[in-house]
Parts: structure tokens; sequence; C-alpha cells
């Protein structure tokens, strides 16, 4: 009898931890908001990096706070938060606070999902981020809200090009690159308005075609994204237009346009 109930009491306090153990319990087993998972590229089973997924924060146009990680949207710059552009009209507007307001709208209530591309020297995560099946690094760029990051990446180039022909957000009328603007936030863009009443100063006046120094090579990136330099022995030369917003460059030298990744024209 003794022995009976020996066991009974055991399988009962076996029976009753198994019950213990399946009890959700506050702060416990609770998955994480931010879940970091390694990616592999399918083709090559290489690893891409590592995605996170959760709530965030926008902290500016081109910068989110995914929990504790601060992300830098990959191949994009937006204008800075203090930055103002110019409308067709020529009156200022807040482009910077703009573009923080469309992420804003872009993300909603959807959680995020960010692939990291790499780790600036910020320690901010660079990355690909997604939100409700939109990639928010590329929507940026096709409305308008900002540039496509040439120096680092071309991924977003066309998109950019689209919209400057299109005329849509910043490129409606005069924007100062956002990395020209964090040289000189004192800067004021100010227009040039032709006879035709534009305020694109790479339409209206030679910007672009002289040289605003004794550096004179041209450091020019066609359609196809090549980076092609011009001497002034070059044929194209006196044509070609420089944006250094593009990521275009002036060099004062062969030397220097080759060392930076750009080639001489062909032919």
């Amino acid at each position: 009898m003794n022995t009976r109930l020996t066991t009974l009491i055991i399988v009962a306090l076996v029976a009753g931890i198994s019950f213990w153990d399946e009890i959700p319990r506050p702060g416990g087993n609770a998955p994480s908001p931010v879940e970091p998972a390694v990616i592999t590229d399918a083709r090559s089973g290489g690893t891409l990096g590592t995605r996170l997924t959760g709530p965030v924060r926008v902290v500016d146009g081109d910068t989110i706070r995914l929990s504790a990680h601060r992300i830098r949207l990959h191949g994009i710059d937006a204008p800075e938060s203090d930055q103002a552009c110019l409308d067709p009209q020529g009156a200022s507007w807040a482009c910077g606070d703009a573009a923080t307001e469309r992420l804003s709208d872009l993300i909603g209530d959807d959680p995020v999902y960010c692939s990291e591309r790499d780790i600036d020297r910020y320690q901010r995560i660079i990355g690909e981020c997604f939100a409700d099946g939109s990639n928010l690094n590329a929507a940026l760029v096709a409305e308008g809200f900002a540039f496509a990051y040439r120096r680092f990446s071309l991924d977003y180039a066309a998109l950019e090009d689209e919209a400057r022909e299109a005329g849509r957000g910043i490129w409606a009328g005069t924007v100062q690159a956002p990395w020209d603007h964090r040289r000189d936030p004192k800067h004021v863009v100010i227009p040039d308005v032709g006879a035709t009443g534009s305020t694109s100063a790479a339409e209206d006046t030679g910007f672009g075609l002289q040289p605003p120094g004794d550096c004179v090579i041209k450091g020019n990136i066609n359609r196809g994204g090549e980076r092609i330099y011009h001497t002034p022995d070059s044929p194209s030369y006196s044509r070609t237009r420089i944006d250094e917003s593009r990521g275009e460059h002036w060099f004062c030298n062969e030397e220097e346009a080759r060392a930076a990744g750009w080639r001489a024209p062909r032919g």
C-alpha cells in the first residue's frame, strides 16, 4: 500500500511540474519586439546580414530607431531636419521636415523589417527597410523626398533620375544636396530665375559647365551609372555639366579622377 501511494505521489508531482512549465509567465519566454535572424543569399548560400523586425521611431527622413538599433537607410540621403528648399516660385519650404513626415506616413502603424547592409563609422546599421511590403528607401527617392546617395550606392539612381525629370517633391524647385548642407548649414539656396520663370539652376544658368576653381577635369556620371572623366581636350567637355548633388565631381588631374573610380571616355 505504501509503495502504491508513493508511486501515485511521484506521478502527480511530475505532472504538476510539466503543467507549470507550460504556463506562460510575464518576462519569461515572450518574443522580443526585435528578433535578429541571419538571412542568406539563395543563389550562393552566403550570409547577407542580420534581419531586424519591430516597431520603430522615425528620427529624420533617412534614419529610424528600431528598439536599441539606430538604422540609416541604405543608398539614400534625405534633406536634413533643419534644411529648407525652394518651390517653383522661389518660396522657402521645410523639405527636411517634409521628408521626415513622409517616412512616418509610409510606415504608419506597420512593423518595419530591415536587412543590414553595413555598419557606418557612427556605429549605425546601414539597412534596406520595408513596411507593408513597400521598400522605404526606394519610395522616398521615387517620390522626390530623398537623393540617391551615389557616393555609396547606385541602387536608387534611376529612381532619382525619374523623380528629377517629373519634378516631384524637392525636384519641383531648388534643393541643396544634404551633404553640402551638412558641410555649410548656414548656406541659403537662392534661386536663379530665368526668362521662363524656372528656378532650376542647371537649366537656366551655366551651372556645372565652368569649373568653380582651378580643378577643371569633369567627373560625370552617365545614365548607365558609369563614371567618366572629361579633360578640356575631350570632345564632350564643353557640353558636359557637373552636378555635385548627383555625386559628380571636379578633379584637378587625371590621376585623382582614376583613383576615385572614374575612367577616361572611350574612343
